[in-house]
């Protein structure tokens, strides 16, 4: 979400439960993947689970370095309470979308082979390109002070719009990054029949980027001036 704070002595101590809640949901990933996939041999799985490890709890730990109290935030209730009505649907659909579709879907193929072998250079492809997509979405909540799991914009808590890091390129760098991890996937992993998860978590992410966008330039001073400087909303020259 495109809003940075100025204010200090917001953030809240963030407890071990909810630290506890976070990595149980990025551990839940490849353990699907794995479970799916009936195969501990399965080496994409595997590498594909480190990426998960490295870049989603890791890179919510650097986030949290920079901005302590941040994953409380994400977490906080009243965030979650004055999002838009329309968010309170698309925030979890989202959430679950990038992520755990893909995964069972995969798994599948890979136990029953639906999909012909994909060469290794695919696969490499795959790969760096999950890790380019789960890098610059990382990159976006380490940057982004008030990246809300919701949308809700807090201008009482004196809320400005960040247009560092990797705001400079596209105003939603965390949807962005996580698209284009998507395609990554489907390489990385082997499996054509995983494009059907991936369509729909396309189709919900450009939804709410749209609408998410369309309350940031309404309700956030000062967005409407660095919409017109930054054009692309996540693809730079296409949207």
């Amino acid at each position: 979400m495109s809003i940075k704070g100025i204010t200090e002595g917001l953030t809240q101590k963030e407890s071990p439960r909810q630290w506890s809640k976070l990595v149980l949901v990025y551990l839940l990933i490849p353990l699907l993947l794995l479970i799916c996939g009936g195969e501990l041999g399965w080496w994409q799985a595997w590498l594909y689970s480190l990426f998960i490890v490295v870049f989603g709890i890791g890179g919510r730990v650097w986030a949290e370095l920079r901005h302590p109290g941040l994953t409380t935030d994400r977490q906080n209730i009243e965030n979650i309470q004055n999002a838009k009505a329309w968010d309170k649907v698309l925030a979890p659909l989202m959430a679950v979308s990038i992520s755990y579709p893909m995964v069972i879907v995969a798994g599948l193929d890979h136990r029953y082979d639906w999909s012909p072998e994909f060469p290794l250079w695919l696969d490499v492809v795959g790969f760096i390109s999950i890790a380019l997509g789960y890098a610059f979405a990382a990159w976006a909540v380490a940057e982004n002070r008030f990246f809300y799991s919701v949308v809700v914009v807090r201008t009482d808590q004196g809320h400005v719009v960040c247009d560092s890091g990797p705001y400079r390129y596209v105003r939603h760098p965390g949807y962005a990054g996580n698209i284009f991890a998507l395609f990554g996937i489907v390489l990385a992993l082997g499996s054509v029949w995983t494009l059907l998860p991936v369509v729909a978590a396309l189709a919900i992410a450009v939804l709410r980027t749209v609408l998410e966008d369309r309350t940031l330039q309404e309700e956030l001073p000062g967005y409407q001036d660095y919409a017109g400087r930054v054009p692309n909303r996540l693809i730079p020259g296409v949207f």
